[in-house]
């Protein structure tokens, strides 16, 4: 079978990147790419390296033109997406890559972003550990799915096998991220320009003011809810730092290590998490991983170690912010959603050098 699918926000980053994996999906036909300001235009003037798509136009972003198709991707910026979900009743799988449909508290969409809140939707990494089982038996038949923030996904993937399995406290989570600045989409922000990044390290959102920490919160507190609740007691200091590489996110993140956890029964966790993962990888014991491994791959690296002089466990994770943090995860949860194999168009394997 077939499965026609829009894209909206097919101008931008995200939009670029679903469409580029897209583009090799033997089951999908992309039909319409939708955008705002650069309705009207060839596709390839914005996407120039898409090169099987030459023959598409930019169609204006409307409930009416996005209907009608089997599979819709919102790549729209935070807030916008809502607006069209609550229109799209005919779509039988929307999947929204904003913000709109991934905190499950009001409280905290206030908090963080502002705006109308819209209902939570199923929650697109697959991988993670929910109360037992992984989110991806949730996404199986799924009709509405949020795919993940890029550094909340890197942090959470880092830090839930250790929850779930009571080998770390989430009380004192301190997390580092090194980030390239595609992950703060296309448009034109001085801060962003080349001449203000490169050779520079920039740090933002400091002091708990970014936007995916609720997010993370939420993400590990399922991995134990009858312990966890509402995320409440989970804490975390989170620090993102913008460097001078298009791609990527480098994330150290630690965490106490919980009364009477042995080595082993750390290492086990992780081992337990994602030994039979084919997009998440643990390291061998004292290796590391670096962003230009996972740059193009659906593939997330992580290495673990255990700094008893500090008592805490220390992951530092790799992804490509575009494909595992965004559009990998919307596509890897579309294939499940759909009844398809999860890793159809979803390259293990990076782009070196």
């Amino acid at each position: 079978m077939t499965y026609t699918v829009a894209v909206s926000g097919a101008s931008g980053y995200a939009g670029g990147e679903i469409l580029r994996l897209l583009a090799a999906h033997p089951q999908v036909e992309i039909r319409t790419v939708t955008a705002h300001s650069t309705a009207g235009q060839p596709l390839i003037q914005h996407q120039p390296h898409l090169r099987t798509l030459s023959h598409m136009t930019l169609q204006e972003t409307t409930p009416q033109v996005l209907s009608g198709h089997d599979v819709v991707f919102l790549a729209l910026p935070h807030g916008q997406s809502g607006q069209y979900t609550d229109a799209l009743t005919d779509a039988a799988l929307v999947i929204d890559a904003g913000a709109d449909h991934r905190l499950q508290s009001a409280q905290a969409w206030d908090a963080f972003y502002g705006g109308v809140f819209h209902e939570p939707w199923s929650y697109g990494v697959p991988e993670l550990t929910v109360a037992g089982i992984k989110q991806r038996e949730n996404l199986r038949g799924a009709t509405r799915i949020a795919a993940p923030g890029c550094n909340a996904s890197t942090v959470s993937l880092s830090l839930a096998p250790g929850v779930a399995a009571g080998v770390i406290e989430p009380s004192d989570i301190v997390s580092v991220l090194a980030v390239g600045p595609s992950g703060a989409g296309k448009a034109v922000k001085t801060h962003l320009l080349a001449s203000e990044i490169l050779g520079t390290a920039n740090p933002y959102a400091v002091g708990g003011s970014h936007r995916h920490i609720p997010e993370i919160r939420q993400a590990l507190a399922a991995t134990n809810p009858e312990r966890w609740g509402d995320g409440s007691g989970i804490r975390i200091s989170f620090t993102p730092v913008i460097v001078p590489m298009a791609r990527g996110i480098l994330a150290t993140s630690t965490a106490p290590i919980a009364q009477g956890a042995s080595d082993d029964d750390i290492v086990q966790a992780w081992h337990d998490a994602y030994a039979d993962e084919r997009f998440v990888h643990v390291l061998p014991p004292g290796q590391f991983p670096r962003t230009a491994d996972v740059v193009g791959a659906n593939t997330a690296l992580m290495g673990v170690a255990i700094d008893r002089a500090a008592q805490r466990v220390t992951v530092v994770a790799a992804v490509d912010n575009l494909v595992k943090g965004t559009a990998g995860a919307a596509i890897q949860s579309m294939n499940l959603a759909l009844g398809l194999d999860e890793d159809l168009a979803l390259p293990v394997n990076g782009v070196a050098p």
